[in-house]
């Protein structure tokens, strides 16, 4: 591995244009594909295995014609205080607005709350507040500019008389924005990080800029391909995060190593190979480690999460493939440029040696020292702060928020709160009952038992009238339960409901399902719970089989799972305590609690544990280095830092930095998905990275690398310490190449011009 990366540096360094111009190449052929793609199909629901969408395809079956996926606008009126919704005047402008809105174009149909038996239940007992509901033909993301600006201006004109009134459902729905202004404060503070860290433009500069490369021609061959494996315009969300977010790091870790390298004085061609042979290694793994927990994603069952994971994992091969190529090559055209101004000025035999020198009393030195004196004291302190982190997961509620959880400034959030007022909490979360009575002997006695049944069950406060299919076999109606849609209590009852079903489907010979939007988001949520044993099962131990030929050791993957799950629990605490629980709430914006987003924890796992085996490879596989190259345990957790933690803390800065940025956004949701990755990457790499790591191992010392003989010989061997690249000719260390070097910006031999076999180094067998 490490001999064949090696060589690839040097061939991308060499080969700089041949290889600039090829990823400048693929970067053209996907963009025209993907200018030339149909467009992507609107984002499915469609959750296969459980109840609700059975039900659900039950009627899409048995009631033919009716578009389901139409976009639709529950407008919602509440008359001025002490005044009466149905007032006359208050009844001619909400006439006014359903007779403007039923001309606007691609509408289906208009419901009056004050006509027909459809409108007779629009309003309120209590006369304060009534609804229309506008149902349109097309989707809501196909739903023209004409036929909004028609919808929004008859409810201007509405709220002119004198109502307030607030617009829900899909049609005019603000959709989240994950992207945009988020990004791009995460890439200015990733920008600041890598200016910090390395003094040098050129070198803060360069794993962005392939890091952005990487992104376009992965978002790029996710349009192109979005109409043959049906990929929504949300697909790509993911990916453009992971993608940006891994594609700097692989980068820094290379550009980090080639400084190392030209520091002990190897020659710019030189140095691009043993970093991409060596820290190339690291990437190579680190990023086997986040794919395996990407397309692990699959074993959810629910195809968007596969899509969103598999669209993902493609965007961090190309990272990988990036950073093993175009990186090398970039140097190629400045070798010294990302070199420190102090490294520039000095020279390479001065700047060696001061980076032994003062490398030795680093801050990563300096850490380690403290660790390797008190192992016991900071394992205790990781694994009991990161425990108590974790006990609010014993309280975790999964559920999908709603309108309820948007901030009050939006009037999907105000028209969801003057429903449950006017009408009860229970109301914007009915529950869709489908009876198939094909099998009854007189279907319309059997629905209506089941009517009955439903209607009289502790929890129900009533029930619409049954509607027939056009055969005769199948019914639908609505259930409005006494609670808010997020309530346990309501999960409750739908467990209630399905849990009484046998007996009653005994009685009438007719079947019967519950769906709708509360009983779907039930559904998905126990569906990804039950997932979750699984999948953590299959990635971690995967990932423990992958670590284990990395590092010829049985406990350092092993501690290295159970960290990644100490992390993990302690950052979906941290999410339930403040989205559940409330704790600071308030400094993040959220102005309303509830359960945790159901696939939550699905995301943290598969996204954390990726990044979080990014730091432990790049970590540990320069301890293992330093220990296979012949240092002490301890000495080789003390060189392990010297070189890696300032990349590694770096590294986890930029994470959190272009997490973070999604904090801000107005959405629950994004905020929850921001903060919870955001408070892993710490988690992960300050606490267990970098202090139960090394305590761990400072306990085990040498058994640490220990493994068992029948296993090393099963396993396969892959050169990642570069142990072969340790035994190449010693660097040249003469003033005047440094001299020639330094002042040229290029080696002095040309790279074109150099005859092979003076720069090939020599190999002996390992």
């Amino acid at each position: 591995m490490a001999t064949f990366l090696y060589r690839l540096g040097r061939l991308a360094f060499r080969r700089r244009w041949y290889v600039t111009l090829l990823w400048v190449a693929v970067l053209a052929a996907v963009g025209f594909g993907a200018a030339k793609a149909p467009a992507a199909p609107d984002a499915t629901n469609s959750m296969p295995g459980i109840e609700s969408q059975k039900a659900f395809d039950l009627m899409e079956d048995r009631f033919p014609g009716t578009d389901a996926d139409g976009a639709t606008a529950r407008i919602v009126f509440v008359a001025p205080g002490g005044q009466k919704i149905t007032a006359a005047d208050h009844r001619k402008a909400i006439d006014t607005l359903v007779e403007r809105a039923a001309g606007g174009p691609q509408v289906a149909g208009v419901v009056n709350p004050f006509q027909g038996k459809a409108g007779a239940e629009a309003v309120s007992k209590d006369a304060t507040t009534a609804y229309a509901t506008v149902t349109y033909k097309a989707a809501a993301d196909d739903l023209t500019d004409a036929a909004k600006h028609r919808l929004e201006r008859a409810i201007e004109q509405a709220r002119d008389t004198g109502l307030t009134v607030e617009v829900g459902g899909t049609a005019l729905e603000t959709q989240p924005s994950a992207g945009g202004s988020a990004e791009a404060i995460g890439v200015a503070i990733a920008a600041f990080v890598l200016l910090i860290t390395f003094g040098s433009l050129a070198a803060a500069g360069l794993p962005l800029l392939t890091a952005i490369l990487g992104v376009g021609v992965s978002m790029a061959s996710i349009m192109a391909l979005a109409s043959a494996f049906g990929l929504s315009s949300t697909t790509g969300t993911l990916a453009t995060m992971l993608g940006l977010a891994c594609g700097i790091d692989y980068a820094v870790f290379i550009v980090s190593r080639y400084r190392e390298e030209r520091a002990k004085g190897h020659s710019p061609q030189e140095a691009a190979g043993l970093a991409t042979g060596t820290a190339g290694s690291a990437v190579v793994f680190a990023g086997l480690t986040v794919v395996i927990a990407l397309a692990g994603l699959s074993v959810v069952g629910i195809p968007m999460l596969t899509k969103m994971g598999l669209a993902a994992a493609g965007a961090v091969v190309v990272g990988v493939l990036i950073a093993l190529t175009l990186v090398p090559a970039v140097l190629g055209f400045w070798p010294n440029a990302v070199l420190s101004r102090r490294a520039r000025r000095s020279g390479r035999i001065k700047e060696a040696k001061e980076a032994k020198e003062g490398g030795e009393n680093n801050g990563g030195s300096r850490w380690a020292r403290f660790v390797l004196r008190r192992p016991v004291p900071v394992l205790i302190a990781s694994v009991v702060g990161l425990g108590a982190l974790a006990i609010p997961v014993m309280d975790l509620q999964l559920g999908m928020p709603g309108a309820e959880a948007k901030p009050t400034s939006t009037t999907e959030r105000r028209a969801y709160d003057d429903l449950a007022q006017g009408f009860g909490p229970g109301f914007n979360g009915p529950l869709t009952v489908v009876v198939d009575a094909r099998n009854a002997e007189n279907p319309k006695t059997a629905v209506r038992t089941i009517e009955e049944r439903i209607g009289a069950t502790d929890g129900i406060v009533s029930v619409s009238p049954v509607r027939f299919n056009s055969a005769g076999d199948t019914a639908v109606f609505s259930a409005i339960p006494s609670t808010a849609p997020t309530s346990e209590r309501t999960q409750d009852l739908v467990k209630s409901i399905r849990a009484d079903r046998p007996a009653t489907e005994a009685s009438t010979g007719a079947e019967f399902e519950v769906t709708g939007t509360t009983a779907l988001n039930i559904d998905v949520a126990q569906k990804t719970q039950d997932a979750l044993i699984p999948y953590l099962i299959l990635v971690v131990g995967l990932a423990i089989l992958l670590l284990m030929i990395v590092f010829r050791s049985v406990l350092v993957p092993v501690k290295a799972a159970v960290g990644f799950l100490l992390s993990v629990l302690a950052a979906l605490g941290s999410v339930v305590a403040v989205f559940q629980w409330g704790w600071g709430a308030g400094l993040l914006g959220v102005e309303t609690t509830g359960p945790i987003m159901s696939m939550m924890p699905i995301f943290l796992v598969g996204i954390v544990f990726g990044l979080a085996m990014d730091y432990e490879v790049f970590l540990v596989a320069r301890m293992r280095e330093a220990y296979v190259h012949g240092d002490s345990p301890s000495q080789a957790i003390r060189t392990g830092f010297r070189y890696s933690a300032r990349v590694v803390v770096a590294a986890a800065l930029i994470m959190m930095a272009v997490f973070s940025g999604f904090i801000g956004a107005g959405e629950s949701m994004i905020k929850m998905i921001g903060f919870g990755l955001a408070i892993a990457v710490l988690f992960d790499a300050f606490v267990v990275r970098m202090a139960l790591v090394p305590a761990v191992l400072a306990l085990l010392g040498k058994a640490a690398w220990w493994m068992p003989r029948w296993l090393d010989r099963i396993l396969p061997r892959v050169d990642v310490e570069g142990e072969a690249l340790s035994h190449r000719a010693a660097p040249p260390q003469t003033p005047q190449a440094t001299k020639d070097e330094t002042h040229t910006g290029a080696p002095s031999e040309s790279p074109t011009e150099a005859p092979e076999e003076d720069t090939r180094p020599e190999f002996t067998s390992v």
